[in-house]
């Protein structure tokens, strides 16, 4: 937008504010003016038509003649009369309605719809005296409505809505009309003023263009007016000349700068397949604190799979490299569309985390989401092994949830962005756990209480890790359950309950009734194994149902 353009936008509302504001200000008084004259007339006629209707009715009582109805009729006659004697226009209106919405009498003879009758009807039954907006025979009229109680009508004294505010509708076509006018003059004469103030400036983007298009920096603008304009101008041809001086300079530094630009996108593009994208957003964002270690809470995945030796033995090197590539390029896109971090691959183990350098409200139920979204994966990639001939992989997943510390671990030489932390250890002692209990995931219990509700939980032990001297609780998680095996679970945790208050033989009695159910439940084979050991030597008082772990 030019400054000519930006000087009428700018002075031309100045102009018509106060013209617009007095132009409002009597167009809003003059309607107000005429609606209450309008509106008064309309109601005096409706009280003219009330009192000649008391008239008459008063004549009828004072006879003793209100209960004949001849005479009642006349009387209504005689009013209807009135009425028609009153209304002054055509498209004026007088009308009596029942509280059923009938027309009872009228100036003129009205249809009206079913809609209609039936607004009319509301008005008659409340009876309010007043101003009225409503619709007959599908045109919109105001006025004055009031009840004449002897007859059971509902007076109204209505005028069309567009002939009642006919000389408004003229006065704010006159208003515009001067409105328009004074724009016009307005803008004419802001761009006569703005043309003579910008000329100046006009000259010398006429220069600037020339230079940008030739290159040639010794043009220069002529000085037309001594005042601030005209130091702009000679300052301008100051600065053409020493940018003259430093044009060679600054070509040097954009080819430089482009050389520059080109280096550091190959080279992200290298490290995104080494360290996660938003951890190097996060590290150009902030590089200082991505070099100090930051406490936080997250959640920590370790995957292995099992008897990856044995597996390997059995497949010739290149193949084994291909499933390998192939499993963990559906791990980690689950892990990623949880938005997680890849820590590292440590052989065929893979470990993750969740919460870092970006946090969130639910780490540790996208944790688990990952891990149940990894097992899901798993079994598409072992149809593709079974597909070629090549045996399926089975994973151990390891869950926990809690206080690490995270940053820059390493030398100047070779960093990484990890976490660490005892935390972190119990994490992988978990996934280790897996294959005790024979299930794919182990949580700790700080993310089963973040995803209780959401996901089936079962309650597998208490058990003291290697490395550890307190017990903590273990579980496994389900996206879903089976109506057969939610009784499996429900069942377990009912002989889990006997066996931690040392009730053994019957504990030992519903774990085999388990087993009965589901041969293949591993859980339950290791918990009745145990009863029967404590039934023979029981534990010591000191005893909490914990188990001691003496494998990593």
């Amino acid at each position: 937008m030019t400054i000519r353009k930006k000087i009428i936008l700018v002075v031309l509302p100045l102009i018509l504010a106060p013209i617009l504001l007095t132009v409002l200000v009597s167009s809003l008084s003059a309607r107000n003016g005429i609606t209450i004259i309008a509106s008064d007339f309309l109601r005096f006629k409706s009280d003219t038509l009330v009192n000649f209707a008391r008239t008459q009715w008063e004549l009828l009582l004072s006879n003793d003649l209100a209960k004949d109805p001849r005479f009642v009729d006349a009387a209504k006659e005689a009013v209807a009369g009135f009425a028609g004697n009153i209304a002054q226009s055509s498209t004026e209106i007088i009308l009596a309605a029942d509280r059923e919405g009938r027309v009872a009498m009228g100036t003129r003879p009205l249809k009206p719809a079913e809609s209609e009758k039936r607004v009319l009807g509301e008005l008659a039954a409340a009876g309010k005296k007043g101003w009225k907006r409503l619709e007959l025979e599908g045109e919109r009229y105001v006025g004055q409505g009031v009840e004449f109680e002897p007859f059971g009508w509902y007076f109204l004294t209505a005028e069309k809505e567009s002939v009642f505010y006919a000389a408004v509708t003229r006065i704010y076509l006159r208003t515009a009309v001067i409105l328009g006018l004074s724009l016009a003059a307005a803008v004419a004469m802001l761009a006569l003023f703005s043309s003579l103030l910008t000329r100046p400036l006009g000259a010398m983007v006429d220069v600037i263009r020339e230079i940008i298009s030739t290159g040639d920096l010794s043009k220069k603008v002529d000085l037309q007016y001594r005042d601030e304009t005209g130091q702009l101008g000679h300052f301008f041809n100051l600065m053409t000349g020493e940018l003259e001086k430093a044009y060679g300079q600054i070509k040097k530094y954009s080819y430089e700068m482009v050389l520059a630009k080109n280096t550091e996108s190959r080279i992200r593009h290298i490290f995104q397949k080494y360290v996660p994208n938003n951890v190097i957003e996060e590290f150009e964002a902030n590089p200082e604190s991505m070099l100090k270690g930051d406490n936080r809470e997250l959640a920590v995945l370790f995957s292995d799979i099992r008897s990856f030796t044995a597996i390997s033995e059995t497949m010739r090197p290149e193949v084994l490299v291909e499933s390998l590539n192939a499993y963990f390029e559906k791990m980690v896109d689950v892990i990623l569309s949880c938005q997680g971090i890849v820590d590292k691959y440590m052989g065929d183990a893979i470990m993750a985390f969740f919460g870092a350098p970006v946090k969130s409200e639910n780490d540790a139920r996208k944790s688990a989401e990952a891990g149940l979204g990894m097992i899901s994966a798993l079994r598409v990639f072992n149809e593709r092994q079974a597909g070629r001939g090549l045996p399926p992989f089975e994973v151990g997943i390891g869950i926990n949830y809690g206080m690490v510390t995270v940053g820059n671990i390493g030398s100047e030489r070779k960093m990484e962005y990890t976490v660490i932390g005892d935390m972190v250890n119990l994490a992988s002692r978990l996934e280790g756990l897996t294959k005790m209990y024979h299930v794919p995931i182990v949580i700790s219990e700080s993310v089963q209480k973040e995803i209780r509700g959401v996901y089936p939980t079962r309650l597998l032990d208490r058990v003291v890790v290697k490395g550890k001297s307190t017990a903590v609780k273990i579980f496994t998680v389900r996206e879903s359950l089976t109506p057969a095996e939610r009784n499996l679970w429900e069942g377990h945790q009912e002989a889990l309950d006997l066996y931690m208050d040392r009730r053994f033989r019957e504990a030992q009695d519903l774990f085999r009734e388990l087993l009965r159910m589901a041969p293949r439940d591993r859980t339950a084979g290791i918990y009745a194994g145990r009863c029967d050991e404590f039934l023979r030597d029981p534990p010591p008082e000191s005893w909490q149902g914990e188990y001691i772990v003496t494998l990593k």
